[in-house]
């Protein structure tokens, strides 16, 4: 590696931030095409502060879509990457020109869209109101400052008059909230656009972006659900400023493999009609929950593990991939250890070993942890399930069965009693005393 890519992968390191070594199977220039709006830099960025192999290409693409936009802070924040991976790159020198022009013209087109706000609030017309509080939270939102372009389209609720308004309104916010990482906001803008059935590409937007909100508070299965449920006849256009259809495919499938069980896999994304229209985008996904569904839980494990430098450069699931892995491997084991009563740890080690790790030593943090239920024979080397009796456990609800049964009876009995006394019991409260005493003379009744 190349001096000046080890100082700034060790500062990255020093900053607790993600570091793929290994390069990835995605063509950057066709892979940011997927997406349209301010996403693309953030992509861009993340990359190339996260992968080695891509770091110098996806940093000098992002200053150039910076360049494209109006936030001159992207821009700098990218400068100042590049000067420190590659300072060699003409990138890597500020273009002070185009930073001064940006600045001054953001400046005054901020000046000009606050005027003319003021002006249509002294005319008192609604419609330019909103038109004008749009306008200055559109042009907030180009230039970085999310707080004020919140503010602004927060605005916009008191003069909306048309149900597309009221959608467009909930969008911007709903993608300003997930630049910010608000993700209860998120969820609370799309549930206010869910009563509204105004424009069916509507959908879309919404299934992504909650599924994108419930991804980050670590919501899993509620968050599959949402990507299982999007609708592929939507175009991609209508959420591309937030995710591709491919993206759909793999966080709907890895989602589902970290949190449902083999029936609900086989249903709600094999047999999944509209979904298997995603998985066309995402093959691997496909195969690795057909492999899980099918018994091959090695084949499963392994179609991820490389994919997954991959999936560590995307934007919503690099924070996330350690804990998906995690539980989806742990439910491989546990499900490859359901029909045997004992396992050598040699024959576990072939199908689930990793380089550099004891399987021993992983399936004791299982056991720990409550996930696997099995002991270890360190001397023989054998994993030994714990499986209940079935016998007992017949015979345990065969009592259970016996005694709501005599409950059940005595209870029949009893009002059987009262009707033949001739007695009514009202409701109410009753103290202890008194329904013990009443329960002696019903039995006593019954003799």
């Amino acid at each position: 590696m190349d001096q000046n890519l080890q100082a700034f992968f060790t500062m990255v390191e020093n900053q607790d931030g993600v570091i793929v070594r290994d390069p990835p199977k995605l063509d950057l220039e066709i892979y940011i095409q997927n997406y349209k709006g301010r996403t693309r830099f953030d992509r861009l960025f993340l990359i190339g502060r996260s992968s080695v192999p891509l770091c110098v290409e996806a940093l000098k693409a992002a200053i150039a879509e910076a360049k494209r936009g109006k936030d001159t802070h992207r821009y700098r924040e990218a400068v100042e990457l590049l000067r420190v991976a590659a300072p060699s790159e003409p990138e890597a020198t500020y273009d002070q020109a185009w930073l001064e022009a940006q600045e001054a013209s953001n400046k005054a087109e901020t000046n000009r869209l606050l005027t003319e706000l003021k002006g249509y609030k002294n005319n008192l017309i609604k419609e330019s109101i909103r038109m004008g509080h749009e306008d200055l939270g559109k042009h907030m939102e180009s230039i970085g400052d999310l707080n004020a372009a919140a503010e602004a389209y927060s605005k916009m609720r008191p003069d909306i008059s048309t149900p597309k308004q009221f959608l467009d309104v909930g969008k911007h916010l709903v993608r300003v909230s997930i630049q910010r990482q608000e993700w209860g906001m998120v969820a609370t803008h799309v549930g206010k656009l869910q009563y509204v059935e105004e424009d069916k590409t509507v959908e879309g937007y919404m299934k992504v972006s909650y599924g994108i909100a419930l991804l980050g508070q670590e919501k899993y299965k509620d968050a599959a659900s949402s990507f299982l449920a999007a609708d592929p006849a939507i175009p991609a256009s209508s959420y591309n400023e937030l995710a591709s259809p491919s993206d759909v495919a793999v966080y709907g499938g890895l989602l589902a493999l970290a949190s449902m069980d083999r029936d609900e896999l086989q249903s709600s994304v094999l047999d999944n009609s509209r979904f298997r229209t995603f998985l066309e985008q995402a093959p691997h996904i496909r195969r690795a929950v057909t492999q899980f569904v099918s018994g091959r839980y090695s084949a499963c494990i392994s179609i991820l593990e490389s994919y997954r430098p991959d999936y560590l450069l995307d934007l919503y699931l690099q924070k996330h991939i350690p804990a998906i892995y995690s539980q989806i491997r742990s439910k491989c084991i546990v499900q490859y250890l359901i029909p045997f009563s004992c396992v050598s740890l040699e024959t576990m080690e072939k199908a689930f070993g990793r380089p550099g790790q004891s399987i021993e030593d992983e399936l004791a943090d299982m056991i720990q942890l409550g996930a696997l239920q099995a002991r270890i024979d360190s001397i023989n080397k054998l994993v030994t399930t714990r499986t209940s009796n079935p016998r007992s456990q017949m015979q345990a609800a065969a009592l259970k069965a016996a005694e709501n049964y005599e409950r059940q009876a005595l209870d029949r009995l009893r009002r059987i009693g009262l009707a033949a006394a001739d007695l009514e019991l009202k409701g109410g409260k009753k103290m202890g005393g008194f329904a013990a005493q009443h329960d002696f003379m019903v039995e006593e009744t019954l003799g």
